[in-house]
C-alpha cells in the first residue's frame, strides 16, 4: 500500500493526511502541487468519481484572484484549468489503487489500511 497524496505542504488538511499515514508507518508518494501539477489523467479519475465541481475549492485565494465566482465552464474546461492552476484544487486528493478521496477522510483511509492488513494475513 502506497497512497498518492496531491496537495501543498502549507495546507493543514494535507499535513494531516501526511501525518495520518506516517503515524501508521505507511510510505506515501507526495505530489506537491506548487512544484508540479497533477496530470489530466489523474484529475479525470477524481472527476469521474466525484464530479469536477467537488474538486474545485471556491474558498482558495487563487479562485478569488482569477475571478471565477461567476465562471460557467464546462467540465472539460474546468479540468484543463485545474491542470494549469493546481492551487484551485480542494486538497488533499488521495489515491490508493482505485480508491479515491478528496479532502480529509480519516475514516476512509483507516478502512483502506484495515482492508490491506486483512489481505496480507496468511490464510489458515
Amino acid at each position: 500500500m502506497t497512497p498518492q497524496i496531491f496537495g501543498t505542504r502549507k495546507n493543514p488538511d494535507v499535513r494531516a493526511a501526511l501525518r495520518f499515514f506516517a503515524e501508521r508507518r505507511i510510505k506515501v508518494h507526495f505530489v506537491d502541487l506548487e512544484e508540479r501539477a497533477a496530470s489530466l489523467g489523474e484529475l479525470r479519475r477524481f472527476a469521474q468519481k466525484f464530479g469536477v465541481k467537488s474538486m474545485v475549492d471556491p474558498d482558495s485565494k487563487r479562485y478569488a484572484a482569477l475571478g471565477l465566482k461567476a465562471a460557467a465552464y464546462s467540465e472539460e474546461r474546468w479540468l484543463d484549468l485545474l491542470t494549469q492552476e493546481p492551487l484551485l484544487l480542494r486538497t488533499p486528493l488521495v489515491r490508493e489503487g482505485n480508491r479515491l478521496t478528496i479532502g480529509p477522510a480519516l475514516e476512509e483511509w483507516g478502512s483502506w489500511i484495515s482492508s490491506a492488513a486483512i489481505s496480507l494475513k496468511p490464510k489458515a
